[in-house]
């Protein structure tokens, strides 16, 4: 099922991966990414404090900049699990998030491949940095499927399809 307006409600088995990697244009300790980097925190907070808010990525720094990602030194990696993908657009466009996200373009490249990548994991399960590269790879290569999509081109979780499935016969 290829569809936006897939159900997106909470999902007895199944949790919301999502992963977005940005290129820096400059090092992290420059002063033209201290707002950038003094928002993490408050933003990290923002999101644990979320309504359907269930796992980040982090690092012993208490966030994920310092976590390698494709193998290249500029790039930092955000990882996170939601509910559904309603609690985490809520977060997205709200706030502070909001605000950072608004001056993106201050600070990381502009890139034309696909650099967020979406997908179910069985509820309690934790995404690795390298099964999200193997999303955005996927995304990249086949488009949006069932196994690694965007907010855009939305699946319902696995346990949602075969529900409806069962329904419908």
């Amino acid at each position: 099922m290829d569809s936006t307006d897939a159900p997106q409600t909470e999902r007895a088995g199944h949790e919301l991966a999502q992963v977005n990697i940005s290129r820096l244009k400059l090092p992290l300790d420059s002063p033209e990414l201290k707002d950038f980097v003094d928002g993490l925190d408050p933003v990290n907070a923002v999101a644990e404090a979320a309504d359907g808010y269930v796992w980040r990525l982090q690092a012993d720094s208490g966030n994920a900049t310092d976590v390698a990602v494709f193998g290249d030194a500029w790039l930092i990696v955000n990882m996170s699990v939601w509910r559904d993908a309603d609690a985490l657009t809520t977060f997205m466009y709200a706030g502070r998030h909001r605000e950072l996200m608004a001056r993106r373009r201050e600070w990381f490249a502009k890139v034309e491949e696909s650099m967020t990548a979406l997908w179910w994991v069985p509820a309690g399960d934790r995404p690795t940095v390298e099964d999200a590269e193997k999303r955005l790879l996927h995304l990249r290569e086949h488009g949006p499927t069932e196994w690694a999509f965007t907010l855009r081109t939305r699946f319902p979780a696995p346990d949602a399809a075969e529900a409806a499935e069962a329904t419908a016969t």
